[in-house]
């Protein structure tokens, strides 16, 4: 069965970028713009990995990465970040992410990571 993946970005064009990037090998089962969305859709949908963004509106990846940890132990997130965010991604691992990849995303790193994950 295909991994299922959620994706989390507030920018529409990052989301279709991962979307093409995963498309065929994995499952997308929802698209959140902001950490509360990302949540809820989490706990609808019981993915088995999450691409989250660090820097979103009202709630940030970190944040959310740290809510759906706190429910669920088994979660498995990869950050996605820009260039020269160091701290932020320190911040992220620490929150317990399992790893992250940069932007602009080159399939070969996104699925090395999805690989190391799953």
């Amino acid at each position: 069965m295909a991994t299922r993946v959620l994706i989390a970005d507030d920018s529409e064009f990052m989301r279709n970028l991962l979307r093409e990037i995963l498309e065929g090998e994995f499952e997308i089962v929802g698209e959140a713009e902001n950490g509360v969305e990302a949540v809820n859709m989490y706990e609808e949908h019981g993915p088995d990995l999450v691409m989250m963004d660090i820097v979103m509106p009202i709630r940030d990846g970190i944040e959310a990465t740290t809510e759906i940890l706190e429910e669920n132990p088994d979660a498995k997130v990869i950050m996605c970040t820009s260039v020269g965010q160091e701290e932020k991604m320190k911040a992220a691992i620490k929150a317990g992410a399992e790893g992250y990849i940069t932007k602009p995303f080159q399939k070969p790193n996104v699925l090395d990571a999805i690989g190391s994950a799953v």
